[in-house]
């Protein structure tokens, strides 16, 4: 049974249906629901974008218990540093549950990009439900 569910929300398709199924999962056991967002710099301009990016996610959601973090990932560590403060929350919050959009990288792209969510896998000790893109 899940009592905290975390979700890593970045604005994509893909984490809108990540937040979804976290809904679902949230009131199907009455968890409390911590939807984050990790952003990469201290600017303003990110932390206002970071900021409505939560609101926006908060808002569509109907939950009893929700909570939202904006997390400051380490710029120079690029993806490395946004799985980094996502695993961190994760542990910190003591989260049962991280559900995470995948951007469902293939071949030379992932090879070279890489991709949160495969790190993620690697960093974080709870359970974590990989949500792909639908297909249309």
């Amino acid at each position: 049974m899940y009592k905290k569910i975390m979700v890593a929300v970045d604005g994509s398709e893909t984490a809108k249906q990540a937040l979804a199924e976290a809904e679902n999962i949230a009131n199907s056991y009455n968890a409390t629901l911590c939807i984050v967002h990790s952003k990469a710099s201290d600017t303003e301009v990110d932390k206002k974008r970071g900021a409505d990016l939560l609101e926006q996610a908060s808002s569509s959601v109907n939950t009893s218990s929700l909570e939202t973090r904006l997390l400051k990932a380490e710029v120079e560590y690029g993806l490395n540093g946004i799985s980094t403060a996502i695993a961190a929350a994760v542990l910190d919050w003591g989260a049962d549950l991280l559900v995470v959009g995948t951007s469902n990288r293939r071949g030379l792209e992932r090879f070279f990009i890489g991709s949160v969510a495969e790190q993620l896998v690697a960093k974080v000790n709870s359970s974590i439900l990989l949500v792909r893109p639908s297909e249309e």
